[in-house]
């Protein structure tokens, strides 16, 4: 390669870089990302020109030709308080000049140590251990080999995971193998460990069939238990990446009460639904049964930084014990219990569980039940659903979940201002808690809008 292509050159033993150190403009930017970057859920050869946003506050995020964006999909679901909140910024900074990380085996600090407590003061039922990781693929992928080694330790036998048809828990070969059915996997489904299904039944608002569907799912439950069942791990209340599809608690109280009968554990993946989204803290809350294991990430930090949690019973945690290493929990990562993570979910905690962000929460749900009538009414909309701060609705004909919709619909909604994140037909928000009503008038209005475009009637 020609010494004028090398990015980088050695001088007297330092790496020096051959780019300027101030960013280029918007147009040189976007070429660099061209040639050097991979997105994440995009096809480069087909998907439009990503947009360079320069800066956020607030719900808003504002580009470098100068549009600004409602965000009203909470940048995939990790935004709580808004962009650039200066509580959260100002924790991380004032943490930076102390300790950036250190190792956390052998080692602890006491942004790890005051979040574990405090998690455990508010997690469901007997919660109590705090397992670090990265993000919510990794939480689960935790949670499913400490449900599987712990059947191990104890000498049993139990080595079969259920999961519910649709579920998504991120895209590790762990996480994949839970969430087979989501329609993300076909190239690796050969090397996906065996998962049984159980159906899942979705529901909206006014739907005549939901106890049908239930007490039908009920039954495959039963029919899928034995003493091998080892756990089962799902989405409590809403299943997010499978299309925001919601079901009732009393019915997930009862597949915990029959799994747990059954001698398995139960694992809620709570990426996506933790910390406030269901209108409580946990979807958990929701729930009279508790689950042996939770796993958190998303929004945990705000939106600010990386961060997972696998959340353990005390008594698990004590399957691990022994005085051979090869009853330990052997495994970790880099970054775990970053002290600049930790630091940035106390000060989001913070913010949490303030008596503001409840009446957030309160205010938004009750702005999504008024928009309800008049959303179900509309010809071209159906299978309308609220849960809590979230709300979605599918646009009738516009093509089925995981169809080519969902792009023209993302810019559709981009022209009107909006950051929406379709999948498919299925239309959603889920914003940072300072969204005020007026900002969800706009979104709701948008759907109608969009409804009327797309859609047909059935």
């Amino acid at each position: 390669m020609p010494s004028s292509e090398k990015p980088r050159s050695l001088e007297r033993g330092v790496v020096t870089s051959s780019f300027p150190s101030a960013l280029p403009d918007p147009t040189g930017l976007l070429d660099l990302d061209t040639r050097h970057v991979w997105h994440p859920f995009t096809q480069a050869r087909t998907a439009p020109e990503p947009q360079v946003i320069v800066r956020g506050e607030g719900p808003y995020l504002y580009a470098a030709d100068g549009t600004r964006l409602l965000d009203m999909v909470s940048s995939w679901w990790v935004n709580l308080h808004g962009h650039a909140h200066p509580a959260i910024a100002g924790a991380i900074a004032r943490q930076a000049q102390e300790l950036e990380h250190v190792i956390f085996a052998g080692f602890t600090h006491a942004p790890a140590v005051t979040l574990a407590a405090r998690l455990a003061a508010e997690l469901p039922g007997r919660l109590s251990r705090i397992f670090y990781s990265d993000n919510g693929s990794t939480a689960v992928e935790a949670a499913l080999k400490i449900a599987l080694q712990a059947g191990f330790n104890r000498g049993e036998t139990r080595t079969r995971i259920l999961a519910f048809e649709g579920g998504y828990h991120g895209d590790t070969f762990g996480a994949m193998s839970a969430g087979a059915t989501s329609g993300f996997y076909a190239p690796f489904q050969d090397k996906l460990f065996q998962v049984d299904f159980v159906p899942y039944p979705a529901t909206w608002a006014g739907d005549p069939e939901v106890e049908a569907k239930e007490w039908a799912a009920l039954s495959a439950l039963d029919a899928l238990l034995g003493d091998d069942v080892a756990a089962i791990v799902l989405e409590p209340l809403v299943q997010g990446s499978a299309g925001i599809r919601m079901a009732r608690p009393a019915y997930l109280d009862e597949v915990v009460r029959r799994v747990r009968a059954a001698g398995g554990l139960v694992i809620f993946d709570e990426v996506m639904t933790g910390f406030g989204r269901t209108g409580r803290l946990w979807a958990a809350r929701h729930l009279s049964e508790a689950p042996d294991l939770m796993c958190l990430s998303k929004g945990i930090t705000g939106g600010f930084l990386p961060l997972g949690v696998t959340a353990a019973t005390e008594e698990l945690y004590r399957a691990f014990g022994g005085d051979s290493f090869a009853q330990a929990f052997a495994h970790g990562h880099s970054y775990t219990a970053n002290p600049l993570s930790c630091a940035a979910a106390l000060a989001s905690l913070d913010l949490t569980l303030s008596p503001e962000t409840a009446a957030n929460w309160e205010r938004i749900g009750a702005a999504h039940e008024r928009a309800l009538p008049e959303l179900s009414a509309h010809p071209h909309l159906e299978r309308v659903r609220r849960c809590g701060t979230i709300l979605a609705a599918e646009i009738r004909g516009a093509g089925e979940y995981g169809g080519n919709v969902s792009l023209e619909l993302r810019q559709f909604f981009a022209a009107r201002g909006l950051l929406l994140r379709p999948l498919g037909n299925v239309v959603y928000l889920l914003p940072p808690y300072v969204v005020t009503d007026e900002q969800l008038g706009q979104a709701y209005a948008a759907f109608l809008d969009a409804a009327q475009t797309f859609g047909r009637p059935g």
